[in-house]
């Protein structure tokens, strides 16, 4: 049962971040913007799913050399205890690392062929090993390369892909599934490619009558049961696409409930079998929509005293909710 259960306001008034998932929290990564001649600093917030409160977090304890510096259209992906932010503009190729244990920051020294400054790229993270593809770099503008880096020896490798590379990209989205990267959207708009991580190959993929013409930009991309899930973007309606690997073949549904005018650049993270969307250019930026794949009776409980703004004083801790402005408590 697919349905939008909360919407909820109080949120980081922010328009470009990046968001990663740690058990029940949300981790999010905003610089909202760059002024001429400063470049504004860590920004962190915290989304507690349990509390529905949002913490903004204290700077960091590592040294200012440690903190990375303002930058947009980056990525964050969770490794072992470690969020990895990379890239973004203007014209990043520096690697921080977010411990969310101490909620400290470290940049760590790499080594090998690293890749050069790009944005608009996409991340993902199988095992101890992150993936960059695609984005966009300062000298030759849009890429399709593929780099790995491995977060043990903090070692970075240029990946030599065998097989009929994925077209030169930017703004699409790449997802693990099994061992396998889907790639969808960008220059390519609605067709799905994949990468098999395990012999670096591009897989020979059916015709293209197997694509969605809707959401091929500013969207969002999210494994659940071995499917994936395309949020947002540049689809006209409140469907959400399904793509099934195994049949290579698509399906859209629309789920129930309240869902939100999407929005360029909104930030959607999957938390469990709920995806949380939030953010983007436009008004309300602080507004968070909540979409469960399979809600249980107590979100709906809480659905209900939000949405009809009962008296809470006589409720359950967990059912009751009390909106806040980025702030409460962890």
């Amino acid at each position: 049962m697919f349905r939008w259960t909360l919407t909820l306001k109080g949120g980081p008034n922010k328009t470009i971040d990046a968001a990663v998932a740690v058990d029940h929290k949300v981790y999010v990564f905003g610089w909202h913007c760059i002024y001429i001649g400063q470049r504004v600093g860590t920004e962190v917030y915290v989304f507690n799913t349990l509390s529905l409160h949002w913490t903004k977090l204290p700077p960091g304890k590592r040294g200012q050399d440690d903190l990375p510096p303002g930058r947009y259209y980056h990525t964050a992906v969770l490794v072992a205890d470690g969020v990895y932010i990379w890239g973004g503009f203007p014209q990043c190729d520096d690697l921080y690392v977010f411990n969310v244990e101490n909620h400290s920051w470290l940049k760590p020294k790499t080594s090998g062929s690293v890749p050069e400054n790009r944005y608009n790229h996409s991340a993902c993270a199988l095992g101890r090993t992150m993936y960059i593809y695609g984005g966009e770099t300062q000298s030759t503008g849009l890429t399709n390369s593929i780099y790995k880096l491995d977060t043990i020896t903090m070692v970075w490798a240029l990946i030599n892909a065998k097989g009929t590379p994925s077209t030169a990209s930017e703004n699409h989205t790449a997802t693990i599934i099994g061992t396998n990267m889907f790639v969808f959207g960008g220059q390519d708009k609605g067709i799905i490619r994949v990468f098999d991580t395990e012999n670096s190959c591009w897989l020979q993929m059916q015709n293209d009558e197997h694509s969605i013409t809707k959401g091929s930009r500013d969207h969002k991309a999210f494994a659940y049961n071995r499917e994936l899930y395309i949020v947002g973007g540049d689809i006209l309606n409140k469907s959400i696409q399904k793509f099934n690997p195994g049949t290579f073949s698509w399906k859209a549904f629309e789920p129930k409930g309240k869902a939100p005018v999407w929005k360029d650049r909104m930030c959607s993270c999957m938390v469990g079998s709920r995806i949380l969307a939030f953010g983007g250019y436009g008004h309300p930026v602080e507004d968070v929509y909540v979409l469960d794949f399979n809600p249980s009776l107590k979100t709906l409980c809480k659905q209900v005293v939000i949405e009809y703004h009962m008296e809470q004083s006589e409720l359950p801790h967990n059912i009751s909710y009390t909106s806040n402005s980025a702030g409460g408590s962890l």
